[in-house]
Parts: C-alpha cells; structure tokens; sequence
C-alpha cells in the first residue's frame, strides 16, 4: 500500500471535522520541542472552534507544563492512562484511568520488570523521563539513546512476558498494565471534556501520527492522517494511515491544520 497525499483528502469530508486527536512527538514536536509551525497550528484550531486533544505514551510529569501552556482541550499521557488539562481558574487538573491502590500494585510491578529488561540487556537505559511516569515505564530506543530492531524486539518480549502491554513509539518502547491504550483514552477524554461519544461521531474526527503505536488509532478512525516521517515505519504498521502530508513532524501538523481551516472557510462562504 503506497501513502495517498492528503492533498487527495475530499473537501466535503474535511469540511464535517469536528475535532483533532493527535500523538505528540514527532507529530507535534521536532527534536523534543513543539515546532513553531504546529503551535501556530493549535491556535488556528482553537480560534476555529476545533478542539485538538492529544495523546500520548509521554509521561505525566512531562505533560504537565504542555497541558497548562498549550492551546489544547487536554493532553491524555502515559498511552490513555492520565488525563491532564488547564482548568478555568488556570490550574492544572488531572484524573485517572485507574484508582490509587490498582496504580500503586501495578508501580511495583512496572518497576521490577524494567528491571529484569536492563539487566538482560546492559546497553538499555530507561528514558530520561521516567521520574514522570506514574502508570507506565519506558525504555529508550531513539531519543538519547539507540537499540536495534532486535534489541526493541526483545525488550517488547520481555514486557510482554511479564504480563505488559507493549508498543513502540518513534523514541520509546512503552510498557503498562491494563486494558487501556490510546484509543480507549481518546474515548475517555473526548467523553470527559466535551460530554460527546467518540464512536458515534467517528467521521467528524481526525487523528495524527507518525509511528507504530499509532496504527490502532490509524485503523479504527475513519479520518486518519500521518505525517511524512511516517515513512520510517510504513513497512511495519499494521494499519496504515488514510492519507500522509507533504512535510514532517509539526510542519506537516499545519498543513493537516490548514487542510481544516480551508474546507471550513470554503463551507462558510458557500
């Protein structure tokens, strides 16, 4: 299957969007920053009255500053786990997925299966956001530090083997315990937000990626788009992306964002 370009995308069907989920980094970000392009982006939606939600294996400590400064209805962190987002006096709220005495049972867990997999393989290291993680634990594979193919393969055994779910973002290789993902958290916050029920409005959404954690969302959402460095994982994604943008990371962000905006404008001047 060969990426179809957004540009390909119907107006028609671009103009009945009625909100944006959307990964984080390298989807938003470039090199661990929101790229000037995608923050733009966010504004442009919210003055639109398109609401943006991201989610995200992102830890919840890290989240916290993006949640209160980002133009976003929330940021959903630790792959559906946390929800985080600026409340009307401009504090930061936050809820879980799992009560205190389920999440404190599964910590200890987490961290005795991170590690079992450092001590199989010496040359792992945890990313450098775990002291941020409450839900999840992470190991790093492209940020700070490299694995191969087959050492990301194992480490996903291992986790799996301890009774983890596992994915791969473009950085890190998540692990956590439970039933949810980020289609379950974008279920969850797109009903907790906005009091709207994601499944029965699925064409008036539109989800954002660029990695193989992102193909369940890819292949559940009938608007899905991924941005061009996409690419790096076209071959492995089991679902792929509807429609792939010219540019990468948060540039290819805006020109989702102005694809939005364009049919909206057309729409209101029919």
């Amino acid at each position: 299957m060969n990426p179809t370009p957004l540009a390909h995308w119907p107006l028609a069907e671009r103009a009945r969007i009625r909100g944006v989920l959307t990964d984080i980094d390298d989807t938003l970000t470039e090199h661990g920053s929101i790229a000037p392009a995608a923050l733009d982006a966010l504004h442009r939606l919210r003055e639109a009255g398109l609401p943006v939600l991201a989610v995200t294996g992102r830890p919840a400590g890290w989240s916290e500053p993006f949640a209160l400064s980002w133009p976003m209805g929330a940021i959903v962190a630790e792959n559906g786990a946390v929800a985080l987002w600026r409340g009307p006096d401009g504090s930061l709220q936050r809820d879980y997925l799992q009560d205190a005495a389920t999440r404190a049972a599964n910590f200890a867990r987490l961290q005795a299966t991170a590690q079992r997999v450092l001590a199989a393989l010496p040359h792992a290291r945890l990313a450098t956001d775990s002291a941020g993680r409450e839900t999840d634990i992470a190991i790093d594979h492209s940020e700070f530090a490299h694995l191969s193919e087959e050492d990301i393969a194992r480490v996903v055994a291992l986790m799996r083997e301890d009774g983890l779910n596992a994915t791969v973002s473009s950085i890190h290789i998540n692990g956590w315990i439970g039933d949810h993902d980020k289609l379950a958290g974008a279920r969850w916050i797109v009903r907790h937000r906005l009091g709207r029920d994601l499944d029965t409005e699925l064409d008036q959404w539109v989800y954002v990626g660029d990695s193989t954690n992102d193909a369940r969302m890819f292949g559940h959402f009938v608007h899905s788009v991924g941005v061009a460095n996409i690419a790096r994982f076209w071959a492995a994604l089991s679902h792929h992306p509807r429609y792939v943008t010219p540019g990468e990371r948060g540039t290819g962000f805006a020109q989702l964002a102005d694809a939005l905006l364009a049919a909206r404008q057309d729409r209101g001047a029919a």
